[in-house]
């Protein structure tokens, strides 16, 4: 989520054949004229989680040098604190001589008295295989690069280069969007920001590709798994992978340009990796501890999500991340278009490339839309404000308990909330118009140029796209600068949709966990915000002893408490709260729960509608 770099094309890049050893994911380059850094790492100790990086800078200036370890890492805004996994350290001059070292901090090593040229050895501990961690063991080495290799940090201009050192005996080969070059264990990146976006994926991978003619010449797109499935499940993957980004690249109106013409999905696929996805600049990391055979759809989302980021984020940039800081949390007030919009497009690939059919979408947006509805969070903040919470939330943690199941919305769903209305309405009030040509006029205004936009100018495209001015000031006050939930049952009757509540849901205390005891139900969770138990002032902590005179020792029991009342009861419940034991009352209502469903007998129009929203774009 970060383009932090401009790639220098000196000279004309062609693509590189694949390499013995590795997976060349770009071309080769002339020498660099500036004296690269050099990394070196091997695996010698992957037995106990462990690497081995050497890094190398030579021709620096007599003053101090500052090594650091990244706190944050491309597509992630919380901190991530990497150096807590570095270890035996060592820094000598070029030479090998000892080199006064200053800590200031924890993620930073000073160097002083170098001569001009510095070496470092240290050993990195990894055992997380997801977006933002690395991993290292006997069946692989997945490399996030933040959590990986200290940087220079008054020289992340100039060129990087990376040695692979493969363990002996092994048939592991290397898949990176790094520059390969005519040696198979050295690759190239144009400079520091481009090294530190580019993750590896290291092991006995599987490989499948394909070829898509652009407007930039033929590109080619590939997926490097390691996994434990099937050739032919990989197969089918790979099919439904190329559908998926045919059709984004029909919602965009053109392909990126792949810097060395080429983009890689790096897919991790084994029960000892966490789930996770997360784009660079020309390729993604894809992982989770489902299989090919079991998971494939929720597989395929994940990899339609971060495909879109090829365009949303990447190439069109929220201003806020650029450039990307290594050092600091990043915020960005754009997330809910930049991440909400991407987690709508997703489902709109899946539909249209047919992994899952119009009945599963039209369930995933009623789902959306009932989420939206109900969430306390819109009372405190907007779409804008809830992207500018990322830093608390991104796969952050917290010690200390926090109320965000009252206070939070997730920027991705509201913002795909948003893009599913914004989609609807532009279908049903300007003719001809839907979100694709929101997206194509943020391409042509700052992806294909890559100037970075800000909240404003994506109202500034819908008013050209729409010609109409008010209307996208109206929608942007009332939706994305505002708190208000979009008219979801309105809009989906445009497409021949129902919405609505059930009329007949059970009755329920609230949405918190309940644990079951012989001494009454624990609430486990935060109560939510207008549910019975939390409008009875009951929370966290606090233990259910009697509902109107009945024991709650289980679900059954509470079941049986709750049968032949009405909604609007007032009900008797006796709670244990910090050693004190109280009588509340409580309002039973009935559990929300919302039909989503086709309309067998919508009119014509809404079908036509519901129809075009779904049908594959790609004319393949």
């Amino acid at each position: 989520m970060r383009r932090t770099w401009a790639l220098r094309r000196i000279l004309p890049l062609v693509v590189a054949p694949l390499l013995a050893g590795a997976l060349a994911v770009g071309a080769e380059e002339p020498e660099p004229t500036v004296t690269p850094i050099r990394y070196e790492i091997s695996f010698e100790g992957r037995d106990h989680r462990e690497a081995r990086v050497r890094l190398q800078v030579d021709d620096v200036g007599p003053g101090p040098v500052a090594l650091r370890m990244s706190r944050t890492s491309p597509g992630r805004y919380a901190l991530h604190e990497f150096a807590k996994n570095v270890y035996d350290v060592r820094i000598t001059d070029g030479e090998g001589r000892p080199v006064t070292v200053e800590r200031p901090d924890p993620h930073q090593w000073t160097v002083i008295g170098h001569g001009g040229a510095i070496r470092v050895e240290y050993t990195l501990y990894a055992d997380r295989a997801d977006g933002t961690y690395s991993q290292v063991d006997r069946s692989h080495a997945h490399l996030n690069a933040p959590a990986t290799f200290m940087f220079a940090r008054d020289l992340m201009e100039r060129p990087v280069e990376l040695r692979v050192r493969v363990p002996r005996g092994s048939d592991w080969v290397v898949a990176t969007q790094l520059a390969s070059t005519d040696d198979p264990t050295l690759f190239r990146a144009p400079d520091g920001h481009y090294f530190m976006d580019s993750p590896l994926e290291i092991a006995d991978l599987d490989i499948r590709e394909w070829e898509v003619q652009t407007e930039h010449g033929p590109q080619t797109i590939r997926v490097a798994m390691h996994h434990l499935g099937t050739e032919a499940e990989l197969d089918l993957y790979a099919r439904h992978a190329e559908a998926i980004t045919h059709e984004l690249a029909a919602v965009f109106g053109g392909w990126p340009d792949f810097e060395f013409d080429r983009y890689t999905f790096l897919a991790s696929y084994v029960p000892w990796a966490s789930g996770d996805g997360m784009e660079h600049r020309n390729s993604t990391v894809l992982t989770s501890n489902g299989s090919l055979g079991l998971s494939m759809t929720g597989l395929l989302g994940t990899l339609a999500h971060e495909f879109v980021h090829a365009w949303s984020i990447e190439r069109i940039r929220p201003a806020s991340l650029e450039p990307f800081d290594f050092e600091a949390a990043n915020m960005s007030r754009e997330l809910w278009f930049g991440e909400g919009f991407t987690s709508y497009l997703d489902d709109v690939a899946l539909v249209r490339a047919g992994v899952i059919d119009t009945d599963e979408f039209v369930r995933r947006m009623g789902g959306l839309a009932a989420t939206i509805t109900e969430a306390p969070g819109r009372r405190f903040f907007s779409p804008v404000e809830m992207s500018m919470q990322a830093p608390f939330v991104d796969a952050a943690t917290s010690v200390d308990p926090t109320n965000r199941g009252n206070t939070f919305l997730s920027y991705y769903t509201w913002g795909a909330g948003i893009g599913l209305a914004l989609d609807l309405e532009l279908r049903s009030r300007f003719e001809g118009l839907t979100l694709d040509h929101l997206m194509q006029e943020m391409w042509r205004r700052h992806g294909v140029v890559e100037r970075p936009y800000e909240v404003d100018d994506v109202e500034a495209a819908l008013a050209a796209v729409t010609g109409d001015a008010a209307f996208a000031r109206s929608f942007f006050d009332a939706y994305v600068r505002g708190r208000e939930a979009p008219d979801f049952a309105a809009l989906l009757a445009t497409v021949g949709v129902e919405w609505a509540l059930r009329d007949d849901a059970p009755l329920y205390l609230g949405g918190a966990g309940l644990r079951f005891t012989d001494r009454g139900a624990e609430v486990a969770t935060n109560t939510t915000a207008g549910d019975p138990l939390y409008e009875a002032g009951v929370d966290r902590g606090d233990r259910l002893l009697r509902l109107d005179g009945a024991p709650l020792t289980s679900s059954d029991a509470l079941e049986g408490a709750l049968a032949g009342r009405a909604p609007g009861d007032e009900v008797p419940l006796v709670i244990e709260s910090r050693g004190e034991e109280r009588t509340v009352r409580v309002i039973l209502r009935r559990r929300p729960q919302w039909v989503t469903q086709p309309i067998d007998d919508a009119p014509a129009e809404a079908v036509s509608r519901r129809d075009a929203w779904v049908a594959p774009r790609a004319g393949r």
